[in-house]
């Protein structure tokens, strides 16, 4: 078996935020250049630099279908973008054997300006397809991606959906030796998504090397045969994809035990300091936190550093492998909610009867102010429930199919 990808000591650094003074000229740019090449370079190692990868060795073999799997910053999409040449390293190597198709953020590769049409042929030549073999491909794309009535219109003028469809259409149809993706899948409709993975599925089995990232382990785990766990920059495990994803959530676990505001996995976009600090959940049976039963009233708790004014909040509870079940949103507002007075630093969701059937479920927490995000946490909590009983009916052991009890009554025959 050939090696589609290898690296060796591959590594890429940025330096946060701005230069503290303004402009300067073209001299002084140059100068700076050539002073970071010197042999000084390690002074830039400090506190205004980030490693979004770091001395990463890994082999990937032709035909394999890897996935990489890791927290917000582990360093997953910065390796796509250097396998897909789209940045540089800062130190080290990659060599990737093979024609490469990637769709790694919406509309990358293609120019605004230029057709629907106009962009595949773009793109094929870009992946090294002769004219003929973008032509025999063409209607295939274009029945893939559904912008018939769109073709001749410029791609500035497509919605974020068309884009991902026609940019992920071109990437698979193009029949490179490795296709890249990135989580820019969960763009599309549910009917897309289901449409791409059986695509990719597709793919995989004609033996063509695959690198997917995503955060839905499930897909992760039905979709490869190898995992590889990043975490901050570094590959940690590299194995067979379920032993990786039960490493990840091990890991998961254990930081959501830890303190949250230790996190540095978090996604924070906004201009407050409010910090998400505690996540607890508690049902009316008396029993310890974050162990409860169903069928029980739940109170889903949050704690917050500081108060800030019109504070919003989102739950996603997940299975296991991360797969949301259910999402309950305080910007989707109802006549039972309440909201105080005055600003505060806890916020409670609470659900009159627990729906889910016995296992363990993750809770992930997002906040927002001002139509911005401030804080959130993938993992921010996790939680066992117990069998009980959902209107007057005993709710089926562990074990039992799917995650959800439905309330529902039988009319059956004598």
């Amino acid at each position: 078996m050939s090696t589609a990808i290898h690296t060796d000591g591959l590594g890429k650094r940025y330096r946060l935020g701005l230069h503290k003074r303004g402009y300067g000229t073209l001299r002084e740019a140059l100068s700076e250049s050539l002073r970071r090449k010197g042999p000084d370079e390690s002074d830039y190692d400090g506190p205004d630099f980030l490693w979004a990868l770091k001395d990463l060795s890994i082999t990937i073999e032709s035909g394999e279908v890897v996935g990489l799997i890791g927290h917000n910053g582990a360093g997953k999409s910065t390796l796509l973008k250097l396998l897909s040449r789209i940045t540089e390293p800062t130190e080290g190597y990659a060599d990737v054997t093979g024609r490469v198709g990637s769709l790694l953020e919406v509309g990358t590769g293609f120019h605004p300006e230029l057709t629907g049409r106009e962009n595949i042929y773009l793109n094929g030549s870009i992946l090294g397809m002769r004219r003929s073999e973008i032509r025999a491909r063409f209607d295939e794309i274009v029945e893939f991606a559904e912008i018939e009535r769109f073709l001749d219109t410029p791609v500035k003028r497509y919605s974020s959906g068309m884009s991902v469809r026609l940019a992920f259409a071109v990437a698979a149809h193009l029949e490179p030796e490795i296709l890249l993706v990135d989580e820019v899948l969960a763009v599309g409709d549910a009917a897309f998504q289901r449409k791409s993975l059986g695509k990719m599925t597709e793919v995989a089995s004609q033996g063509r090397t695959v690198v997917f990232v995503s955060h839905n382990l499930a897909i992760i785990q039905a979709l490869c045969q190898r995992g590889i766990l990043m975490e901050r920059g570094e590959a940690v495990a590299d194995g067979p994809v379920k032993q990786t994803i039960d490493r990840y959530l091990g890991s998961l676990e254990r930081a959501a035990s830890d303190d949250l505001l230790e996190r540095t996995d978090r996604d924070r976009r906004g201009y407050r300091d409010t910090m998400l600090r505690r996540v607890e959940i508690r049902d009316d049976s008396g029993g310890p936190p974050d162990v409860v039963v169903s069928g029980q009233a739940v109170t889903i708790a949050v704690e917050v550093t500081e108060p800030v004014p019109s504070l919003e909040c989102r739950l996603t509870i997940a299975d296991s492998l991360g797969q949301p079940l259910t999402t309950m949103d305080s910007e989707i507002s109802a006549p039972i909610d309440h909201r105080a007075t005055g600003p505060g630093t806890r916020l409670e969701c609470q659900l009159s009867s627990l729906p889910l059937l016995p296992g363990r479920y993750r809770l992930d927490v997002l906040l927002k102010a001002g139509r911005q995000i401030q804080d959130g946490l993938q993992g921010a909590g996790f939680f066992e429930v117990q069998p009980g009983v959902i209107d007057g009916r005993p709710v089926p052991p562990s074990g039992a199919d799917g995650d959800v009890v439905l309330p529902h009554a039988w009319r059956l025959p004598a």
